[in-house]
């Protein structure tokens, strides 16, 4: 017996030793990342390193069950810390031990783990899960698209809370595995590979993986009936793309778009460099929204984007995003223009390639269609706040910029620096001060008053993306007629269709 009790009085001080229960020093983390635009969204002391997601899903009724274990190191000495997500939740545990939680906000889970983290420790954290997304509203919106036949999670520059707790910033990136289980008959699609399926009771199991980093809000789902075309690339990258049985005539349109996915992106590898995943593709399912959104590997494509018919454009637009923006991903939302001017360029070298207007002729246009009292130049797309982070100026103008600075260093250059950056920073995270610093160091030249011009000033440039040798115009003074506009590029039609690209819930 004496013994027995000196047993327990060690145990309880190397627990006491290791951990201490009180110790100053330990404090919550922040209930945000930071971000200017988002503030409560993401949050501060810990490191995602990888999510686990096991769900349940009946399509009938569109109940969500789900776990999910997320690996993570604590970067401060934690009492206690949160995760964004939107489900009634049942059960937290932090290394295996019941840890305490609550809600507060609007997407707030406060989690207070029985032993506190110490700074550079690993934890193991797992949330259960259920709820009906669907009904599930935040800050008046949702990003769970419900279908005839299932649903889908696809949303920018959030959809993460309505079927997994995360740290939802792009400055925390993580692998993947995605488990659903789902009635015999009906599909799941998600991120990366497809690793497995499973049947048993009436029910199967799809188990899909994406093994290198990626942002919450490019993790998607869907859940539906649906035809499914496999390939390879002449590179040899596996081709997975799918489309609702249901989606009329609209149908032919979205496949004889998506199915030249392969094509696309390795034709885009030698702009960009050898292509950054393990798995390509697209999905079309039957939703009503408008937009497409770059969710890695496995691009989201509403109908609607083929209404007018097959168009490669906006294919091309997506799978730019899976160097810039999924590949490289913002630090902050605010350096959006990596994203969509390097996306919107894209189209311009594609318009290049089909001889339906040089990337030159198509910035002219752009310059010229606009004249200066127009508010199209009083958003800046280097920092246009968060109720234009999705304005055509930051998609067009934007564009525009990229050809500024080509004519500014010399295409040998240029094209050094478009295919150079997202090798140097695969996988991360970066600024546009970091770009430009990046397009500095290959050019020899300083690009911080054009780029200032172009991207931080809301107003027109006194002189448009003037080509090499092109004679400059003298600026308008008042009163005087505008200008002839230039002739419109043959693509520019199809460009301005995939305008709805990012029409999302805002």
């Amino acid at each position: 017996m004496r013994k027995r009790l000196i047993v327990s009085a060690a145990s309880a001080l190397s627990l006491f030793l290791a951990v201490p229960a009180s110790a100053s020093g330990f404090q919550p983390g922040a209930a945000g990342v930071g971000d200017s635009y988002y503030p409560t969204y993401g949050n501060g002391g810990y490191d995602v390193s990888h999510y686990d997601i096991r769900l349940k899903y009946q399509p009938a009724t569109d109940e969500l069950e789900g776990t999910t274990t997320i690996l993570a190191t604590a970067t401060q000495d934690l009492s206690r810390f949160n995760l964004d997500f939107a489900l009634n939740v049942s059960e937290v545990r932090v290394n295996g031990r019941p840890a305490a939680f609550a809600t507060s906000g609007e997407q707030e889970l406060e989690i207070t783990p029985a032993r506190p983290l110490a700074k550079g420790s690993q934890a193991t954290v797992v949330v259960r899960y259920k709820g009906v997304p669907s009904t599930v509203k935040k800050y008046g919106f949702t990003s769970w698209h419900r279908t005839p036949d299932g649903a889908v999670a696809a949303n920018e520059p959030e959809s993460a809370w309505w079927w997994f707790p995360s740290n939802d910033h792009p400055s925390d990136k993580a692998t993947y595995d995605v488990s659903v289980q789902v009635p015999n008959g009906t599909q799941v699609i998600s991120n990366g590979v497809l690793t497995g399926t499973s049947s048993q009771a009436g029910w199967t199991r799809y188990s899909w993986r994406e093994n290198k980093p990626q942002a919450t809000y490019l993790a998607t789902l869907a859940v539906g009936k649906f035809d499914v075309t496999t390939d390879t690339t002449a590179s040899g990258i596996p081709v997975y793309n799918a489309y609702s049985k249901d989606l009329g005539e609209n149908a032919d349109a979205a496949r004889a778009s998506v199915e030249r996915t392969g094509e696309l992106v390795d034709w885009l590898s030698g702009y960009f460099g050898a292509y950054p995943f393990s798995s390509v593709g697209g999905y079309v399912p039957n939703v009503t929204t408008g937009y497409a959104l770059e969710t890695q590997t496995r691009i989201f494509y509403s109908p609607r984007q083929f209404a007018k018919g097959s168009n490669t454009s906006v294919v091309v637009h997506e799978l730019a995003h899976q160097w810039y923006g999924d590949s490289v991903s913002l630090s902050r939302w605010s350096d959006i223009w990596l994203n969509e001017g390097f996306a919107r360029y894209a189209q311009f070298l594609w318009s290049e390639h089909e001889n339906e207007g040089t990337a030159q002729e198509l910035a002219d246009y752009v310059y010229a269609s606009h004249p200066a009292e127009d508010p199209f130049w009083t958003v800046k797309p280097g920092d246009p706040g968060p109720d234009d982070q999705f304005a055509g100026a930051v998609y067009d103008r934007g564009a525009v910029a990229i050809q500024a600075l080509r004519n500014a260093v010399g295409d040998e250059k240029f094209f050094r620096i478009l295919k150079g950056w997202p090798t140097e920073h695969r996988y991360g995270n970066a600024t546009i001060r970091e770009f430009q610093a990046y397009a500095e160091k290959v050019s020899g030249q300083k690009l911080g008053d054009l780029l200032n011009t172009w991207l931080f000033t809301a107003a027109k440039p006194a002189v448009g993306p003037v080509a090499p040798g092109a004679a400059v115009a003298a600026p308008l003074v008042a009163g005087q007629a505008q200008a002839q506009l230039p002739v419109e590029p043959k693509s520019w039609k199809k460009i301005q269709e995939s305008n709805s690209v990012h029409d999302t819930h805002h």
